[in-house]
């Protein structure tokens, strides 16, 4: 059920609160989803570059997600994309939260929003807490993180509902063509190695393989795990860049987080998880476990994952161009960082 759908009530005036308990509260007694009593909203932490929210009341236990206040790109932040596929997704064998309502009318709260219920789980995403994992659930725990993608792999798009969301251009193509636009619009000429990078990632596209469902940022941080199994996967979550598409992309990102990418970017928030454990699994038993769950090869891999450093080389560039006035220090770290990623990135393979 959409909030337009429901009838929701609010005006069209700038709502200041991302999640006014009064608007949300009216809005959920007009679709039906509330009784009688008010709403309390608490903003919890993560959720990508999207705003999160635990919504209590009236029995309900639920997550709201939005976009940000400020800032949001025209083309991001689709919360009725994000909505659809974990809804389609739902008894499909892939884990993922339950969804309650999809809100597309900005007047409610200043943009489209939706709510889910919340779930009782924990993340494996800080290296104390990863450091404290018993061996055998820390194996299957990195196990299960990459069964958990291949699940959602297996799954034809065309069969949950989501085969309109194929797009006739390629979907390596298209991300190539996004990622080179991002690099030209961010203006970082101090790292002319990623221009080489990307024109060699042009000339090398792998021919179009499979198509399936990719979430677009796999990765331990958007995977809960169970509360009373904290080797088994509960859900995955932040699904604001899934697409249908070629899915080994997503295990190309796995993979480069997974590895000397995610080491140099872990390196100042607390440390890079799998060496946090050593009982971990290394890249190749990820690379099995996923590969026993999908039954499909993984040709070209080098390229996906060096596609993703490459990536996460334009992402830091891109947070220097949006500060407003960044100190040298600041420049000279970034400026090392993208250029050390864009190495990492050459040497993948």
């Amino acid at each position: 059920m959409s909030g337009g759908e429901a009838g929701a009530r609010a005006d069209e005036a700038v709502v200041k609160d991302p999640a006014d308990p009064v608007r949300l509260a009216a809005w959920a007694r007009d679709a039906g989803l509330l009784g009688a009593g008010d709403l309390t909203v608490t903003r919890l932490s993560g959720g990508a570059s999207n705003l999160t929210y635990r919504v209590t009341g009236g029995g309900h236990d639920w997550v709201l997600r939005r976009p940000p206040a400020f800032g949001a790109l025209p083309t991001a932040h689709d919360m009725a994309r994000e909505f659809r596929v974990q809804a389609a997704l739902a008894g499909s064998g892939v884990p993922v939260a339950a969804m309650v309502a999809l809100c597309g009318d900005p007047g409610v709260l200043g943009a489209p929003f939706y709510l889910m219920e919340r779930l009782d789980g924990v993340f494996h995403t800080r290296s104390a807490d990863v450091a404290a994992l018993a061996p055998t659930v820390a194996r299957e725990a990195g196990l299960a993180l990459a069964r958990a993608l291949g699940t959602l792999h297996a799954v034809p798009p065309s069969a949950v509902g989501l085969g309109d969301l194929a797009r006739p251009e390629p979907y390596l193509e298209r991300q190539l063509r996004r990622w080179r636009g991002q690099w030209d619009r961010v203006g970082f000429d101090e790292v002319p190695e990623l221009d080489r990078l990307l024109r060699e990632l042009g000339d090398a596209v792998p021919a179009s393989g499979r198509l399936g469902i990719v979430h677009g940022d796999y990765n331990l941080g958007n995977v809960m795990y169970r509360a009373d199994d904290p080797a088994r996967v509960r859900a995955v979550l932040d699904w604001e860049l899934s697409a249908v598409g070629d899915p080994l992309a997503d295990v190309g990102q796995l993979l480069a987080y997974w590895g000397a990418a995610g080491r140099l970017l872990n390196a100042h928030r607390g440390g890079h998880l799998p060496d946090a454990n050593a009982a971990l699994p290394g890249r190749d038993e990820l690379v099995e476990a996923y590969v026993e769950t999908t039954g499909a090869p993984l040709p070209d891999l080098a390229f996906y994952e060096r596609f993703a450093v490459v990536k996460l080389a334009v992402i830091c560039a891109g947070s220097l161009a949006r500060a407003a006035a960044p100190d040298r220090e600041r420049v000279e770290r970034t400026v090392g960082l993208v250029a050390r990623l864009a190495a990492i990135a050459d040497a993948t393979g």
